[in-house]
């Protein structure tokens, strides 16, 4: 079953691809800045990075396209509610020892992830209703 990539759905992807990126490259490029006043190691800012490029990549290819499989979308959901997940674990596992800029670093970004997978899900919930 295929989704339409509604003006709504290609918004929220884009969206995505552009603050995984921006972030992803800002992790990678910066880690050794930020590491020190975020308390966070900065081999996890690069590789936590690094891992965004596929992701974004992935997203931009999809952006482009007028439908996608739905397998595909729910994908993307379920990769960026791991990355959800993933951050709030990190927090509370005790793995790391962030200060707090580092804690608000990593639930703000947890939180804007959370936020398109939200618009993605609404964004495919309505195409499939409008089909």
């Amino acid at each position: 079953m295929s989704v339409t990539i509604t003006p709504f759905l290609r918004n929220a992807i884009n969206a995505d691809a552009l603050v995984s990126g921006v972030a992803g490259l800002l992790m990678m490029g910066g880690a050794n800045i930020l590491s020190p006043f975020l308390e966070l190691p900065a081999p996890l800012l690069f590789w936590a990075g690094l891992a965004l490029v596929p992701f974004v990549a992935m997203l931009v290819v999809i952006a482009r396209r007028q439908t996608v499989s739905r397998l595909v979308m729910i994908d993307i959901i379920a990769i960026n509610a791991l990355w959800v997940i993933g951050s709030f674990a990190l927090l509370v596992s005790g793995a790391v020892s962030p200060n707090l800029l580092g804690i608000l670093f990593v639930a703000a970004q947890a939180i804007t992830v959370a936020l398109f997978a939200e618009l993605q899900f609404v964004g495919m919930r309505r195409a499939a209703a409008a089909a």
